[in-house]
């Protein structure tokens, strides 16, 4: 099975098909916090989050969405005549005041360029007022809400301070689905105390809810966060690039072949970037995977039991 060039269901493939263009994703800053961030659960947030909310790549968030999206689309250098995703990306886009949150996103999907909207946040932030403001904004635009799920191990999930149990997340994504919004569960590869089983547990656990979208993130240790401090502390196995493409290669075969990818590493910020290094090659870890893909004759959903 071939999705453009890929051998599994891309984002890139997915949103070609859906407004018959390549479509472009603004990264935007709305001013949130987060309640593991603000005491309400925490003061500490997830051990593996930035001092920007994982939100390093965003706008500014002095600024207006609009200037914000102007200022995106400007440093993207893709042209004002292409279509983008308005991606409001770090801390968590569902915590706040609701009409604050219906301004912001209207704003959003006013924009001439824009033609959908993705908005990252967590399972144990998505109130009924809010899931009301979601599906309205989903009969508006092309919409899909971002989940950091992580990992399906709770022990796990408690050590990385995620602030909820997994029950949080298939409760919250089956609402979210009941109303036809799109879901995409963020996951990390190589948490602390974790094992192969783990991981493709949570994988397993993704295809078998039938989540719409999955994002799949190299777990990388940042300077100045909580992770950093752990590991200094209490070392743990860093998986080399080799082992990491070989695993990636393993979880698409095993991922159900309707779930879109929407990513197969992350993009740390290399000033701030402790371990691994070799992360920094992002376009190496990627023709790695294609190329073990295409070598073995592996596409998504091969190995789906």
């Amino acid at each position: 099975m071939i999705w453009g060039d890929k051998n599994f269901n891309n984002i890139d493939y997915y949103l070609k098909e859906e407004f018959g263009e390549k479509i472009f994703k603004v990264s935007l800053d709305g001013g949130f916090t987060c309640p593991n961030r603000d005491g309400t659960l925490s003061n500490k947030g997830c051990i593996f989050c930035s001092e920007n909310g994982s939100g390093e790549f965003a706008g500014d968030r002095k600024n207006s969405i609009t200037s914000q999206i102007n200022e995106q689309i400007k440093f993207l250098g893709k042209g004002e005549s292409k279509k983008y995703i308005a991606y409001f990306q770090n801390f968590t886009g569902t915590y706040g005041d609701i009409n604050y949150l219906k301004n912001i996103y209207e704003e959003a999907i006013k924009h001439p360029n824009v033609v959908g909207l993705a908005i990252a946040t967590r399972a144990d932030c998505l109130s009924e007022e809010v899931l009301k403001l979601l599906k309205e904004l989903n009969n508006k635009t092309h919409l899909w809400i971002e989940i950091g799920l992580q990992t399906i191990n709770d022990q796990t999930a408690e050590l990385i301070n995620r602030g909820y149990k997994t029950e949080i997340f298939t409760r919250k994504m089956k609402e979210l689905s009941e109303r036809n919004i799109k879901v995409v569960a963020h996951v990390i590869v190589g948490l602390p105390n974790e094992n192969k089983n783990d991981i493709l547990n949570t994988i397993k656990y993704i295809s078998e809810e039938k989540i719409w979208g999955v994002k799949i993130h190299l777990l990388y240790i940042l300077k100045n966060t909580e992770l950093f401090n752990y590991y200094i502390n209490s070392p743990f196995e860093i998986m080399g690039k080799e082992a990491y493409i070989d695993l990636i290669t393993e979880i698409i075969s095993k991922l159900d072949k309707n779930i879109v990818i929407h990513r197969l590493t992350g993009d740390a910020p290399w000033k701030e970037l402790y371990e691994p290094k070799w992360s920094t090659d992002k376009r190496g870890i990627l023709n790695g995977i294609n190329k073990l893909l295409k070598e073995k004759g592996i596409f998504q959903g091969k190995e789906r039991r």
